[in-house]
């Protein structure tokens, strides 16, 4: 039998395993329950991976990230192990050839969505399905108490009643000790090895800045720091301004949410991680499972909600190991405001029936109908119609989620769907009629099992490879085909879906457990107190704050976050500080500046000296700054 670092050599090419890995590896190998805390950029799939490979059977990797599937089973095809992924979209053929496929040994790895795993077909192959490990990645979404919970994953350990000797491997890289103590209990972990990397990253430089002018402070800090960047905002409409305004400076930069169709999310994906484009400027949709080690840069141009999100997204940047910079702008404005909306988060069981109720009226959905059904929901429509705000939209919608009674996908790809609504006599005397549209049909027929007899998914691109046509084409042919009968044509829909997960009920007979959503609603307030206990820090290592968040106690300082630099810097004396001070107020009297622009003017002055005085003059008056960042004397 091959040794761990033996099958890491031959099919990965390193010669030794990062901290951690072997030892995580081993417990696994050993058969024992597992939790592993490896930070962004660790190495969590190697965890599963290699002993994957020396285990007789089926690795089952379950993971909530589409791409991450595709990525990861793409790249171990490329190592010549087989492995499969099945995700949304596929036909129902296509789902059972694969469990087939892995039920007779065909794969070394299988990666499922935990909503998969809930379907009774996949449970049907469950019954000599030769599962050897199962992998939980992003194993933090089981917890209520975590900062990013999915209700899908409060069944996965279910699964195990079917694998009951089989170890569960349970990844993620950020959890709180509750959080780490909620995943065991949740997946059921028996006798629980647990390992946990030192959170501190000695590469990244953390720091907080409170400006008005983030926008002069965005294109500072890239000027200064070369190399490829991510911004994150709150907001879609803010990633699409900032992004106009850098190309505006000569920065390429493309802005990135879930509103954006898939190929073009997947395009401008793509074309960052080439280095065709330097800045990302996205929300929280962007990052999850994509694997570019050499960001040097990561702006949070509005302030994350929890410590936990922040140093998730933080952590992209150097995953080489390379210097990079983490860095966090806001305003007091802002996060007064974040306090203020804690009470949009958590609305009353009122707020969130009635949101409820115009869910169904605008959706049209009678009572005891569209389990399991998708709707088109554009939430910005929705909330204009009825007149609600949509924060407390979105904040219902996450409750009624919990709750198991809807879910909303907002990056959800739904195939097309054909189904012939003719009987074979007449479908015979359509061809005789319209004999162009005869190579069509018998496609559809030959292609797609059992499409006579009932609706299936159909994919345009497929078909225009078998007929030699344009993919435009077979969508108008099809559209023909349904105004005159023969079949009943979906197209494919890749706008924000909304499915019923149960029957629509009466909103009298709605479920809301308030209970729940106030404990709930603690836990936020918690890690929202945390948040702002990091921004305002003035004193402690930041590093050092962020890991004792995690349970962690660091003995020495980094060294390299803003507050270590601040207090390595020579003090300034009272004559220095007098002639910084004069110097600024000079050249801006001479000329208005942005900070950068009068940082510029400043050769020899260090920048933590240089904010000192600067935010001195500002706070009392001396120096104004207008909207765009522009800095004058006041007169």
């Amino acid at each position: 039998m091959s040794a761990p670092l033996d099958i890491l050599q031959q099919y990965w090419g390193h010669q030794a395993f990062r901290p951690l890995q072997a030892e995580i590896i081993q417990s696994v190998m050993d058969g024992h329950d597992t939790l592993a805390l490896l930070p962004t950029g660790g190495g969590k799939s190697v965890c599963f991976q290699v002993p994957g490979m020396l285990l007789d059977g089926v690795c089952l990797v379950i993971t909530p990230l589409i791409a991450l599937m595709k990525d990861q089973v793409q790249a171990l095809r490329k190592k010549e192990i087989p492995a499969q992924a099945i995700y949304s979209g596929m036909t129902i053929t296509e789902v059972e050839r694969i469990l087939e496929n892995a039920r007779r040994g065909y794969y070394k790895f299988l990666y499922v969505s935990p909503e998969r795993l809930q379907s009774k077909r996949f449970q049907d192959y469950c019954d000599g399905l030769p599962v050897s490990l199962i992998a939980v990645d992003e194993a933090h979404c089981i917890s209520q108490w975590g900062y990013d919970f999915r209700p899908a994953y409060l069944l996965i350990a279910e699964i195990r009643n079917f694998f009951p000797k089989v170890p569960v491997l349970a990844l993620t890289a950020s959890a709180t000790l509750r959080v780490q103590d909620d995943i065991v209990e949740r997946l059921r972990l028996h006798n629980a090895r647990r390992f946990t990397k030192s959170f501190a990253r000695a590469n990244l430089s953390y720091a907080v800045r409170f400006e008005d002018g983030r926008m002069a402070q965005l294109q500072q800090v890239l000027q200064k720091v070369p190399g490829t960047a991510i911004i994150y905002c709150r907001n879609r409409k803010r990633t699409q301004e900032i992004a106009s305004l850098l190309q505006a400076q000569g920065i390429s930069a493309r802005f990135y949410h879930a509103g954006l169709p898939a190929q073009e999310r997947h395009q401008r994906q793509d074309d960052w991680i080439k280095g065709d484009t330097r800045v990302i400027v996205c929300t929280n949709a962007f990052g999850m499972g994509i694997d570019k080690p050499d960001v040097r840069l990561v702006i949070h141009y509005d302030m994350p909600d929890s410590l936990e999100a922040y140093y998730q997204e933080a952590g992209r940047a150097g995953r080489d190991e390379q210097k990079a910079y983490a860095l966090l702008l806001c305003q007091e404005a802002e996060l007064e405001n974040m306090q203020a909306r804690v009470a949009l988060q958590f609305p009353t069981e009122e707020e969130i029936r009635h949101v409820y109720q115009c869910i169904v009226n605008y959706l049209h959905v009678a009572i005891g109908s569209a389990e399991g059904r998708y709707y088109d929901f554009d939430i910005n429509d929705f909330t204009r119609t009825f007149k609600l705000n949509i924060t407390v939209v979105y904040a219902a919608v996450r409750i009624l989620e919990q709750e198991g009674v809807l879910q909303l996908s907002e990056s959800i790809l739904l195939p097309s769907r054909v189904g012939f609504v003719t009987n074979k006599e007449a479908l015979y005397a359509f061809e005789e009629a319209h004999p162009q549209m005869s190579p069509l049909i018998k496609a559809l027929l030959r292609t797609y099992e059992g499409i006579f007899d009932v609706p299936v998914r159909i994919y345009e691109r497929q078909l225009d490879r078998i007929l030699l046509q344009e993919e435009d084409e077979i969508m108008a042919n099809l559209r023909f085909l349904d105004r005159s009968g023969i079949l009943q044509y979906e197209p494919r829909r890749d706008k924000p879906q909304l499915c019923f997960l149960q029957e629509r009920v009466g909103v009298k007979q709605l479920r809301v457990n308030m209970q729940v959503i106030a404990e709930l609603r603690k836990a936020y307030e918690e890690r929202l107190a945390a948040m702002l206990a990091y921004v305002r820090n003035e004193s402690t290592c930041r590093t050092k704050q962020l890991v004792a968040y995690f349970g962690e106690q660091l003995e020495a300082d980094c060294d390299v976050c803003d507050i270590c630099l601040r207090r390595k810097a020579k003090p300034l004396n009272k004559d220095g500080f007098t002639q910084l001070q004069d110097r600024i107020t000079t050249l801006l009297k001479a000329t208005p500046a942005d900070v950068s622009g009068l940082l510029a003017q400043m050769p020899g002055v260090e920048e933590p000296r240089f904010f000192e005085v600067l935010q001195f003059l500002i706070a009392e008056g001396h120096v104004l700054r207008d909207r765009d960042g522009m800095l004058r004397c006041r007169e």
